[in-house]
């Protein structure tokens, strides 16, 4: 049976949700991957200075397209969502976790005191950015090969461990990093730093080069793994495939050359991971799960459907203004503080005590003790009252 139009909307703005997390949020995570392999305290401060700068007004954003993929997931798909949400709980775990662990780490960083637990947290941060693509990559690709079962009885080891599921990992982390490092040299150029322009070119070309190969590898691997997904992919998606191998190699010549124009670069780059990821979602139809579980079979009801073109709808009007106006403040760096936590503490601490009043002494330890013990047994009782029944005379 062929799914109909409605679901077929829905998947094709899923998929267009699924690119721009790809494309955004593997930025944001590409970031955290240079950030690891930046080197050390003094030798990576210039790049982790300008990534920090790159990434602080948005990276929190970005997860909105997660939150917007899980939903539609959920509502317009519900047995495919059940069917991932179970046999894929490990690596989703896993990829959640990293979020956490990464979200923690990038704050806690910028207003550690001690350099041990700057050092701790920032290295926090770098490895759950590594950890976090490389896990839903897993998931992609077990998804991809059809191996994810439809009324699964737990956790699939066998369906993300898969060849073809780890080289997707892998691909996405090189993903990652290179559309992060291409971002990243017109900022660098922008800020008139010429050292760090060429110092993020190299690294783009090379992980532009090592994404193109595992890309070619895991290619190879859904010849045997997925057979349905590669005669789509050399079938019907085969444009987008062609369009994303020459949007990548213009990157690359770009780069080559040294034309490092802001909108072109990240615009090409761009299109080089939409349409990818297009590509994928084209070649697995009429299919969520390759040959067992189609569209059509895992849709919601029309009623549902009708409601998910409403809040995609609402989005465009509401949301897209909103992020198209973040990314515009913070390409023009409107958004970053003049003076940061660290600077104005030191300026508090360094600020002569005005003649004739005293200094404020702070609060003892035991008070503050006290404060929080008091803090967490209110917290407790009004826990207890909300769910405690109610009382019935």
């Amino acid at each position: 049976m062929s799914p109909s139009p409605d679901t077929i909307a829905v998947a094709a703005i899923l998929i267009i949700v699924i690119a721009a997390y790809a494309l955004f949020g593997g930025a944001d995570f590409g970031g955290g991957i240079w950030d690891l392999l930046a080197g050390g305290p003094v030798r990576g401060a210039a790049a982790r200075e300008l990534i920090d700068e790159s990434i602080t007004p948005v990276w929190e954003a970005n997860h909105v397209w997660l939150v917007f993929i899980l939903v539609l997931s959920w509502t317009a798909f519900p047995p495919a969502f059940a069917a991932i949400m179970t046999a894929l709980f490990v690596p989703l775990s896993l990829s959640l976790l990293g979020i956490v662990l990464r979200g923690v780490g990038f704050a806690f960083r910028h207003t550690a005191e001690r350099l041990r637990m700057r050092q701790l947290t920032g290295a926090t941060f770098a490895a759950a950015s590594l950890i976090t693509p490389f896990f839903m990559g897993t998931v992609v690709g077990a998804v991809a090969t059809g191996q994810v079962p439809v009324h699964p009885a737990g956790n699939d080891l066998a369906a993300w461990t898969s060849p073809t599921a780890i080289l997707t990992g892998f691909l996405f982390v090189a993903a990652c990093a290179y559309v992060s490092a291409v971002f990243l040299v017109p900022e660098a150029r922008q800020r008139g730093r010429q050292e760090l322009t060429r110092y993020f070119s190299v690294r783009a070309t090379a992980a532009g080069v090592i994404t193109g190969a595992l890309a070619g590898a895991t290619f190879a691997e859904l010849s045997a793994s997925s057979p349905h997904v590669f005669a789509g992919l050399t079938g019907i998606a085969l444009p987008l495939v062609a369009v994303s191998i020459a949007a990548g190699i213009a990157v690359l010549v770009m780069l080559w050359l040294r034309w490092y124009h802001a909108v072109w670069l990240r615009a090409t780059a761009a299109i080089a991971v939409a349409t990818v990821v297009g590509g994928w979602g084209l070649a697995q139809y009429p299919y969520l799960f390759p040959t067992s579980l189609s569209l059509a079979a895992s849709s919601a009801p029309k009623a549902s459907l009708v409601g998910e073109f409403v809040v995609a709808g609402l989005a465009l009007l509401l949301v897209a203004p909103g992020f198209a106006l973040l990314y515009l403040l913070q390409q023009r760096r409107m958004l970053t503080a003049a003076e940061t936590d660290a600077e104005l503490r030191l300026a508090a601490q360094l600020e002569p005590p005005i003649p004739g009043q005293p200094a404020a002494a702070p609060a003892p330890a035991g008070s503050r003790v006290t404060t929080a013990l008091v803090l967490a047994l209110l917290a407790i009782r009004a826990i207890r009252d909300v769910l405690s029944p109610p009382d019935r005379r």
